[in-house]
């Protein structure tokens, strides 16, 4: 496989990439990599990444070539028909990695006990980061998403149903689609700003979107959360331990009881924040005005004066977070 993999590595091509059904598809560019197909926009900036042990065809022998990472059939990638060559070096590495679709019982579970057995013996000797850092290599980005779904649900437990006055959903919508984030919540109460989860999911307190004035802070901290962790799952399977880098290996989940007690950990205790550099970095990628954010931080500048100097759009502005109406929607968004 590895042959395989070299000659192919670096290819790339266009294609028509459509995140959900209800948003229009956009041109992107698509390239291979060692055991992820990267989904780039013209400034070649990865939007996504899908494991190729999930990739799968719609319309297997037709063209153009239409690709899907499993379990979402709503996220598709369509080839452009000159890139035939990319189309070919998909099929041939996603069929050279691919898990077997047809496997007996007894034979799955003979194989996952063999797995489990050999990766139990292997961790004797391996730390604990070491394994941790390849189950977050490995696993599909559909697993991270359920992950996150689940994560998301499990919270409410400890910070009440998320809000969701009706008029507010369009702006939610529209705030999510601005920042390319899947989803996010909208807590009543527990967390003051906003926690990332797996799967491109946040966790948002409504306290940032009502103590301010404009949308640019509410984008700022969600921005800010996912800087402060850029792998989430990370995050998870250190408070998890060992044992829970082998059960996302053979299972391709985490059980409850873990969610719960990470999300515990995340809201009392939320990842420090990144450094400026990297904080910089990350809102020129979302094309997110600073200075609102680094002031919302500490209203006298005095901490955050190097983020304000450094602030990128202090003159040319992006792309307005949300228009008028909808920012005045979603600060009632917990009916208040």
């Amino acid at each position: 496989m590895s042959t395989a993999l070299d000659k192919f590595q670096r290819l790339e091509g266009t294609a028509l990439w459509r995140e959900t059904p209800d948003v229009q598809r956009r041109e992107v560019i698509v390239s291979l990599g060692e055991a992820t197909l990267v989904i780039k926009d013209s400034q070649d900036r990865a939007l996504t990444h899908w494991s190729l042990p999930a990739v799968r065809r719609l319309n297997p022998g037709q063209r153009p070539a239409v690709f899907f990472p499993d379990g979402d059939s709503d996220e598709t990638l369509e080839v452009d028909p000159s890139h035939d060559d990319l189309v070919e070096a998909i099929e041939k590495l996603r069929k050279a990695v691919a898990r077997p679709q047809k496997v007996s019982g007894r034979l799955r579970k003979t194989v996952l006990a063999v797995t489990a057995a050999s990766l139990a013996g292997l961790a004797v000797f391996w730390l604990p980061d070491a394994l941790a850092n390849h189950a977050v290599r490995v696993v599909p980005t559909v697993a991270r998403q359920a992950i996150g779904q689940d994560m998301q649900q499990l919270a409410t437990r400890l910070t009440g149903q998320p809000c969701t006055a009706p008029l507010a959903i369009p702006a939610l919508d529209a705030l999510q689609k601005r920042l390319q984030v899947r989803s996010i919540s909208v807590l009543p109460s527990a967390l003051r700003e906003a926690i990332a989860l797996p799967g491109n999911i946040v966790l948002l307190g409504r306290d940032t979107i009502e103590d301010h004035e404009e949308p640019d802070v509410t984008a700022g901290y969600i921005v800010a959360a996912q800087a402060a962790s850029t792998d989430p799952l990370r995050g998870v399977l250190e408070t998890g331990g060992i044992r829970a880098s082998l059960r996302l290996l053979t299972t391709g989940a985490l059980p409850e009881d873990l969610l719960i007690q990470h999300i515990e950990v995340l809201i009392s205790n939320p990842p420090s924040t990144a450094a400026d550099d990297t904080l910089i970095q990350a809102f020129e990628e979302k094309r997110v005005r600073l200075q609102p954010y680094a002031l919302a931080r500490d209203p006298s500048g005095e901490s955050t004066l190097a983020l304000i100097e450094a602030a990128p759009f202090t003159e040319e502005l992006p792309e307005p977070i949300l228009i008028d109406r909808y920012w005045v929607a979603l600060q009632s968004i917990c009916g208040s």
